[in-house]
């Protein structure tokens, strides 16, 4: 499951360094996370980080992009060998 970052993003900028996947990045009006790189932090940390740092919970399990753990570890992987996805 890519996460997403919703209209209740105030842009403090907390939640873009926290990502270990590059998968965070300033939108037009506010962060996006790019579904094709985020892992919920599966390989990395037992929490998505940018959940954990977020003042304004404003960063749900994106609707169209649900993915397993399992799904998470092999985009994980392929990421960590620079594949494309």
């Amino acid at each position: 499951m890519a996460l997403m970052i919703t209209d209740e993003c105030i842009n403090c900028d907390v939640c873009e360094p926290e990502c270990p996947n590059q998968a965070i990045y300033l939108g037009p009006e506010i962060y996006e996370i790019d579904p094709a790189r985020c892992t919920e932090c599966v390989g990395h940390f037992d929490e998505p980080q940018c959940v954990q740092v977020c003042p304004v919970a404003c960063i749900p399990v994106h609707p169209q992009h649900v993915e397993s753990r399992e799904t998470l570890w092999q985009k994980f992987q392929r990421l960590q060998a620079g594949t494309a996805l």
